[in-house]
């Protein structure tokens, strides 16, 4: 029986139980997932298939969306990160140049079941440029795995780029890099308002008017706060904090206040002494104070691409809701990045991203078993061994 069917017919998908993470989040047990011309025709209960379809009888399968990893560094295939040491800010700079389709890395990504990546520029500079949005499908070329060469902004506002202070001679400190950001922000704001062109601007125009979102790299409860109050209060964007690590937690209800996005990891634990006395889960901190569209990252390779689902499984270990940590592999990253309209989730309409795993996603003995993008086959753990 072939797994992909042609042009113009369908496979449907029948399931021990389909996780769709959709705003009700339903769960049917039993149930049933079609695929037609790329996209998803039902989700839900058992149907009668119609004739000439691809029935897929995987009665023993758990059904979820494909995951979405809006922090990585994998798409060059390994071969270093995208940084101008230049200049402090690159509004200009692009990382789809560096995009290698199915690259090893990325291949292994598919086969752990996260199929779209945010690629983006390293964290030496203050904004490091515009991350390439893409699919993790194993063949083809760059225009049939890339969704957005443009998909969104980096700024690292915290940590790394202060560290080349002394050596660099930047001088960045909390202050500067504060002052540098509002300076090209406002260029950009002023660039649009009166009316001239600055290719250098373009996309940071959109950025400061709510047309693309942008991801934040700060650390700590003090920049949390700082990076929280330029995007989201100073400046009006589609903002979302990446990393929010070590005691960024603390910060955790004025984020929440603020309706500001969290885009957690690589590092999901405290481990530094706190006044309550313990080493503190510091994904489950950010979701209980309320923090909207929760999410996760590994920042890979930091964390290796195919251990994404582990930074669910974990975070629902020290302390969170392992259902809201499946969202936070899913829709919760889809939304805060406003990818919901096509990924994130298992709804007709939407993208036919789809991943059938052996048993609970979030246990660490489940494997993946076949992954679907944009209704092609991708992987089949049957065929594994000639994949890699």
């Amino acid at each position: 029986m072939t797994l992909s069917a042609p042009v113009g017919e369908g496979i449907a998908i029948r399931c021990a139980k389909v996780l769709t993470m959709n705003a009700e989040d339903a769960v049917h047990a039993p149930g049933m997932v079609w695929i037609e011309d790329g996209a998803l025709t039902h989700v839900g209960e058992l149907r009668e298939v119609p004739e000439g379809w691809t029935l897929r009888e995987e009665d023993e399968m758990w059904a979820m969306p494909g995951m979405v990893d809006l922090h990585t560094h994998i798409h060059s295939g390994g071969f270093g990160d995208t940084n101008d040491m230049v200049h402090s800010v690159n509004p200009e700079l692009r990382a789809h140049p560096a995009l290698r389709p199915a690259n090893r890395l990325v291949k292994l990504a598919c086969a752990s079941g996260v199929t779209c990546l945010l690629g983006i520029p390293g964290s030496g500079t203050n904004m490091s440029g515009f991350g390439v949005l893409y699919k993790t499908k194993t063949s083809g070329s760059f225009e049939e795995v890339v969704w957005k060469r443009v998909g969104g902004l980096k700024v690292a506002q915290d940590s790394n780029p202060a560290r080349r202070a002394g050596t660099e001679g930047w001088g960045n400190c909390r202050a500067s890099m504060g002052w540098t950001l509002e300076d090209v922000a406002g260029k950009a704001l002023g660039s649009r308002r009166e009316g001239r062109r600055d290719p250098a601007l373009e996309s940071l125009e959109k950025v400061m008017h709510r047309e693309l979102p942008v991801l934040i790299h700060t650390a700590g409860s003090e920049g949390v706060v700082n990076t929280a109050r330029m995007w989201s209060r100073k400046y009006d964007t589609q903002c979302v904090i990446s990393h929010g690590s070590f005691d960024g937690w603390k910060a955790a209800s004025a984020i929440a206040e603020w309706g500001v996005p969290v885009n957690h990891g690589p590092r999901t634990m405290d481990y530094f002494s706190s006044r309550n006395g313990r080493m503190n889960g510091t994904g489950a901190e950010y979701d209980a104070a309320g923090v909207p569209l929760f999410s996760l990252n590994t920042d890979s390779s930091v964390i290796p691409q195919e251990e994404f689902f582990l930074q669910g499984a974990m975070t629902a270990r020290l302390g969170g809701d392992p259902y809201r940590m499946l969202r936070a592999l899913t829709i919760h990253p889809a939304e805060s990045f406003g990818l919901a309209e096509r990924v994130g989730s298992l709804e007709v309409g939407k993208d036919a991203d789809v991943v059938l795993y052996d048993g609970d996603p979030l246990d660490t003995r489940t494997r993946v078993m076949r992954v679907w993008i944009d209704g092609d086959l991708q992987f089949d753990r049957e065929e594994s061994q000639a994949f890699f």
